[in-house]
């Protein structure tokens, strides 16, 4: 790319802040040049803090001639509607994750890449966390030998914090709590590591003593489609933290990070482990690896700007964005069924008959 992609982004908000800072002086791959959010109080703190100017609705971003790609922001039930409207106007599409508040509506979004010949960018980013790319380099290598085994956590103290002013708090908007809110980081990352995923078995509880509609525990084991098996857990009212580990026959590898500097990532590698024991060595034998400083916020956002150019999806694709919102719902159902193990394909299946995908 010669000269930075130019983007506009939608809802101003905290998250709209992390990733403009991810990338604002940093990246010579993008630039954002437009900002839109409902509120004129939002508009002008942001372009004061930014200098990213303001627009009075969307129309005006969207007709700019300049503006390549633009970047959603905004609650899970904005996605749909605001893609279509990015999608119409010929600009690519970036949304947070998930993709959608429904995978009927994500399998939609998924859609418009062949309706409009745009492309979709999803901000799964925990897949690029360098410890997690080492991981992934050490398994395509063999170091590893054959894998048999990932286990991941997420967990954070959200839960607690939780009110009804908070979308969060509310079954229809927040699915199974933090199986939407943090788990389907760690199935996006595990899908990633371990290939197809073909079902899940899950269970959950409700802790938190704020009352909240949604549940705050869960525990899900996945099977792979070459025999392999996983596990994903996460607490909604502990401390923070987000590890990944892998077994193999020659090997283990454990990864884990300081969730504090989450929205600061490019200070993930001061205070994150990533280390390997080989063959029977024990712990005290491990292999500190060093982790490079990286930035996975911009990194998602010059994949987007690399899409932008090229015409084509990159690695954040609307399928693996829809596999991971797939692999919620199969946890869910799961849950309704007292732990049966639930096929991801039939979720699939079910639903893009639904949506006429």
């Amino acid at each position: 790319m010669s000269s930075p992609v130019k983007m506009g982004i939608v809802g101003l908000g905290r998250w709209a802040k992390v990733l403009t800072r991810a990338v604002s002086g940093k990246s010579d791959k993008l630039q954002i040049i437009a900002g839109y959010s409902r509120s004129q109080d939002k508009r002008d703190a942001f372009t004061n803090e930014f200098g990213v100017p303001g627009v009075p609705d969307m129309q005006t971003m969207l007709s700019n001639p300049d503006i390549k790609g633009v970047i959603l922001t905004v609650p899970n039930e904005q996605h749909l509607p605001l893609a279509e409207l990015v999608a119409k106007a010929g600009k690519h599409v970036y949304t947070e994750k998930p993709i959608a508040q429904t995978l009927e509506d994500g399998l939609k979004i998924e859609a418009l890449e062949k309706q409009y010949g745009i492309t979709v960018t999803v901000g799964h980013s925990a897949r690029l966390m360098a410890g997690i790319r080492i991981i992934k380099e050490f398994i395509d290598r063999g170091e590893l030998g054959r894998v048999a085994f990932m286990e991941a956590n997420f967990s954070n103290e959200r839960a607690l914090e939780l009110t009804p002013q908070t979308w969060r708090w509310y079954k229809d908007r927040a699915p199974g709590g933090n199986l939407s809110q943090l788990c389907i980081h760690q199935f996006d990352v595990l899908h990633m590591l371990g290939g197809a995923v073909t079902e899940i078995s899950s269970m959950s509880s409700k802790l938190s003593p704020v009352g909240a509609e949604v549940d705050d525990q869960s525990m899900s084991t996945i099977r792979f489609a070459d025999g392999k098996l996983g596990y994903v857990g996460s607490s909604w009212t502990s401390p923070g933290v987000f590890s990944v580990r892998v077994f193999g026959s020659k090997g283990l590898m454990h990864y884990e990070i300081d969730f504090g500097t989450w929205d600061t990532p490019h200070l993930l590698h001061n205070a994150s482990v990533l280390y390997i024991q080989r063959g029977k060595d024990g712990w005290g034998k491990r292999e500190e690896l060093k982790i490079p400083e990286s930035d996975m916020f911009r990194a998602e956002l010059e994949m987007f700007a690399g899409s932008c150019v090229s015409g084509k999806p990159g690695e954040l694709t609307a399928y693996n964005g829809n596999v991971a919102v797939a692999m919620v719902n199969a946890a869910l159902r799961s849950i309704e069924k007292n732990g049966q193990a639930v096929k991801v394909a039939d979720i699939l299946s079910e639903t893009r008959k639904k949506a006429g995908a």
